[in-house]
């Protein structure tokens, strides 16, 4: 893969891990490093080698602490809705929407656009020494990377209001107790417990893995007034429907075939991702 300014990659076992290298800034996002992130997530994705993504921070003090800042100044709502656009579809769709899982080892400091970043993400392991927050509200924003509807859709609505609204700083242990993050552990194990979490959802089949991802998001698009209560097929893009359509057409791949042959028989399945 190639050198990115703001970067840090390494592949091992099939898990890239990137590290966002800006420590002297804490990791924040500036223009550039948002750039970067784009096309080497979209490079990763591509990548056949590359099972699984593993996103943290640089040094010892911060996973990311927001968005930089100084670049805000003397945006025009115009320049400030292609901002958000572009940190939208480039980086923060594309980590929720990858058929590869991608996990977010928070390792210190997590706020506003580095929290909206593990939030996108399918995982979020916390190191003891994270803070997390989204304190737009303080700068006169709101947070514009996704914050206001993916924190909801894991904690939600009053929670995220709650969250917001205060623009507290909380502990990975409330971070946890909400089920904003799935783990807490201590600094040292951070990467190693993220890592083997990764490594053993990289056996299983690589189909299976991205049809679940695409289930699971499609049910955010689930039809709220929808009558489940007649008799009539639910719509295409309701989230049962794709559920349906994904497990059926799974029947027909050589992983299925593999991983019923190697239940039968006792075995491990090898998958091969076709």
């Amino acid at each position: 893969m190639q050198e990115y300014t703001n970067l840090l990659l390494s592949l091992d076992s099939g898990v890239l891990t990137l590290l966002i290298n800006r420590p002297a800034k804490l990791n924040a996002l500036n223009k550039q490093t948002v750039a970067d992130l784009g096309t080497c997530l979209i490079e990763a994705i591509a990548d056949v080698s590359v099972r699984s993504i593993l996103i943290s921070g640089a040094g010892d003090k911060a996973f990311v602490a927001g968005a930089d800042i100084a670049e805000f100044a003397g945006l025009t709502p115009a320049q400030g809705e292609e901002l958000a656009r572009l940190g939208h579809q480039s980086v923060f769709n594309v980590i929720e929407n990858s058929p590869k899982p991608i996990l977010a080892a928070i390792n210190g400091f997590a706020l506003g656009g580095g929290l909206e970043l593990a939030l996108a993400c399918h995982l979020r392991i916390a190191s003891t020494k994270a803070k997390l927050g989204l304190p737009e509200l303080s700068l006169g924003l709101i947070p514009g990377y996704g914050g206001t509807q993916r924190l909801s859709k894991l904690i939600g609505k009053s929670k995220a209001m709650e969250f917001i609204l205060l623009g507290t700083q909380i502990t990975p242990e409330q971070a946890l107790s909400t089920g904003l993050v799935n783990e807490v552990v201590a600094p040292d194990e951070l990467i190693p417990y993220s890592r083997n979490l990764l490594e053993k959802i990289s056996k299983k089949s690589p189909l299976s893995i991205a049809a679940a991802i695409r289930a699971i998001n499609a049910s955010d698009n689930e039809l709220k007034d929808q009558d489940q209560a007649n008799s009539q097929p639910l719509p295409l893009g309701h989230g049962y429907e794709i559920e349906i359509k994904e497990f059926s057409t799974l029947f027909g791949s050589s992983d299925f075939t593999e991983g019923v042959a190697a239940f039968l028989e006792k075995r491990e399945a090898r998958f091969t991702g076709k």
